[in-house]
């Protein structure tokens, strides 16, 4: 297992065949506010690759792009909508299709309120990772070693949570449910770039 770390694209062809995880790292939360600085990518078979844009970056990104925009290539995140909303911000790509660990714990251990990562991790896998670095600043020339991990970590995980979470979906009778909710995650993603991130369209109220 190795962390990779490359300026400005993912070299060619460093990636196997099949679903890849993906995870962001920005300057904040306010998504047209907060440049895009780190990308996590990872095929599941061991090594992490992290891809840094500099504050000047157009992300032109086009080996990194063609992977993202490919529409027979599986993409897992954990809370996929704040990543899908930067990745089609500052890449002008829409990284679907989906699988959202977030959303699918949220659906089948409706007995807990803690759909964290880290407590994802811990519960379907029996491993700990650290999230002491997830508010530090991601702009800087310089990353440390402790935020290499912690972003290499991001991804290094979500093979095998799917794998577990696809089970437990199954099992309630709820994949046709995460499904659907999947399908729409582009979609609630634009909408938050539009306005609508505070705002329940569905509500009644």
């Amino acid at each position: 297992m190795a962390v990779f770390f490359h300026e400005e694209d993912l070299p060619a062809d460093v990636l196997n065949d099949g679903p890849v995880a993906v995870d962001t790292e920005t300057m904040g939360l306010q998504t047209p506010r907060d440049r895009l600085c780190l990308l996590q990518i990872s095929d599941g078979g061991g090594d992490e690759h992290l891809v840094r844009f500099g504050p000047n970056s157009d992300y032109e990104a086009p080996n990194l792009r063609s992977i993202l925009a490919d529409p027979d290539r599986l993409k897992l995140y954990h809370f996929a909508r704040f990543d899908l909303a930067a990745i089609e911000h500052y890449m002008g790509v829409m990284a679907a299709p989906v699988f959202c660990t977030k959303i699918a714990s949220r659906l089948i251990r409706t007995y807990t309120d803690r759909h964290g990562l880290k407590e994802l991790v811990r519960e379907l896998l029996g491993q700990d990772i650290s999230k002491q670095q997830q508010s530090s600043d991601w702009g800087n020339p310089e990353l440390s070693d402790a935020q290499r991990e912690y972003a290499a970590s991001d991804v290094r995980f979500l093979h095998r949570l799917m794998d577990e979470l696809v089970i437990r979906l199954e099992r309630e009778g709820r994949t046709a449910l995460a499904q659907a909710c999947f399908e729409f995650l582009p979609d609630r993603a634009r909408l938050d770039l539009a306005g609508w991130a505070e705002t329940d369209i569905f509500a009644h109220a």
